[in-house]
């Protein structure tokens, strides 16, 4: 099991999410705790379709920090 790194951000009609790492995979929903589940399901099903296609899997390599300012 790999973690990856996911953005959550506020939208005008709830929230939308995406990885860094895995290009083109995104998830929405209404609130924070169902667009985190919805981008958890995208990532397993989108990394699923590239082992089948014998693509590579994107490595996990991004990391998040807060700067004060």
């Amino acid at each position: 099991m790999k973690k990856y790194l996911i953005i959550l951000e506020k939208t005008a009609t709830g929230y939308s999410a995406y990885s860094p790492d895995v290009e083109g995979c995104i998830a929405t929903g209404d609130t924070v705790e169902e667009t985190r589940q919805n981008m958890q399901e995208a990532l397993q099903f989108h990394l699923e379709g590239l082992a089948l296609e014998g693509l590579p899997i994107p490595q996990a390599q991004s990391k998040a920090e807060f700067v004060e300012v």
